[in-house]
């Protein structure tokens, strides 16, 4: 952990994205100036924690922008070596659903990058938050090249279909980070 004298933002906002880098280097492109983006504003960067794929990317980017980062991390990927012992604030938390609530519980808003089933989990569990009005926190797609399209094709067929209920429109879509950080509230 690094200096924890810095003051904490008055926004924050959860990330979600993969532990890998991906195939293509935009990904990491926009995880970094996603990172410092964040910095730039002034908002809080908080995350899963680990110090690899994009959400080391991310993480780091912040940081060298001056930002606040806070990771959760269960304790079976401490155990695993992927903690980020370099950055602001890092929990370590006994369950994956420990780590889940307390970082939506921090945040002011949740943004998606590319991901796999994990990242997939957590963007539809908080949806599923919204849907139920456990939340009302913006949810935001960072739809890097197209990354997203056949998902989104896919949930407008579910609204299409009648069981979306209504609530397709709740996952908002950005193509660029300034669009994503106006669509959270925090740019």
């Amino acid at each position: 952990m690094t200096d924890q004298t810095r003051s904490t933002p008055e926004k924050s906002v959860a990330v979600y994205c993969a532990s890998a880098m991906g195939a293509r280097p935009q990904y990491k492109a926009v995880a970094e100036e996603l990172g410092r983006s964040l910095a730039q504003h002034g908002v809080g960067l908080i995350y899963g924690g680990a110090k690899v794929g994009l959400m080391g990317a991310v993480a780091d980017a912040t940081l060298a922008a001056g930002g606040h980062v806070v990771g959760v991390i269960p304790h079976v990927l401490v155990d695993k070596e992927v903690a980020h012992e370099g950055i602001t604030e890092l929990h370590v938390t006994e369950t994956m659903h420990t780590r889940k609530a307390l970082m939506a519980g921090r945040a002011n808003a949740f943004l998606v990058l590319p991901g796999g089933y994990g990242t997939f989990e957590e963007m539809f569990e908080v949806l599923a938050w919204q849907t139920l009005k456990i939340h009302s926190k913006p949810v935001v797609v960072l739809n890097i090249e197209g990354f997203y399209d056949k998902l989104l094709t896919f949930l407008d067929h579910c609204d299409e279909e009648g069981m979306m209920r209504g609530n397709r429109k709740i996952l908002l879509v950005a193509e660029t980070v300034e669009q994503a950080l106006t669509l959270m509230g925090v740019a």
